[in-house]
């Protein structure tokens, strides 16, 4: 199943099974007959079950929220996202137009933290910010450039790619959209 359509584990539910079956384990119920009752693998009644043998009654709670925490304390994400906020030119930035390794950069900046582009987005989620493409169309577009470019250039670009030997062939190209 697709990551983005399975269901959210639910914690609490989770939470209830596990303390269901060291209930059962009071009673002395045998670890095959606790999995077929909560419907569960016998591989995770028995971790329970260990658990339950050595850290005793509450073992069955959580252990907290999974994976690691955020390396920017609250103060630090506000200091960022007042930053982000300002705009990227007043950030130094040559354009208006957040990128992730910008956020990066600025995120380093404010705080000394460093992280990876790739992973910024997390942090930007965290702070409720949403992605944003800019329109399809360059701003400063120039309609008689592109008409020339039409005209001129790709005709010339597709007699090259029909050369033998250059680009395509002539059985397997196909034309741009």
């Amino acid at each position: 199943m697709d990551r983005t359509t399975r269901a959210r584990r639910d914690f609490d539910e989770l939470e209830n099974r596990r303390k269901k079956a060291m209930q059962l384990f009071r009673q002395g119920k045998r670890q095959a007959d606790v999995a077929r009752q909560l419907g569960v693998s016998r591989q995770s009644v028995s971790r329970w079950f260990e658990a339950w043998k050595h850290r005793g009654a509450h073992a069955w709670r959580r252990a907290g929220s999974p994976g690691r925490n955020c390396r920017l304390t609250a103060a630090q994400q506000k200091g960022v996202e007042r930053a982000l906020l300002r705009g990227a030119q007043a950030n130094g930035f040559h354009s208006n137009l957040w990128t992730l390794s910008r956020v990066a950069r600025v995120i380093e900046r404010q705080t000394g933290v460093r992280y990876h582009p790739g992973h910024v987005w997390r942090v930007l989620q965290k702070m409720r910010w949403s992605l944003q493409r800019p329109a399809k169309r360059a701003q400063k577009r120039n309609p008689e450039a592109v008409e020339v470019w039409k005209r001129e250039t790709w005709p010339e670009l597709k007699k090259k790619l029909a050369e033998p030997g250059l680009g395509w062939s002539s059985k397997t190209r196909t034309e741009p959209a």
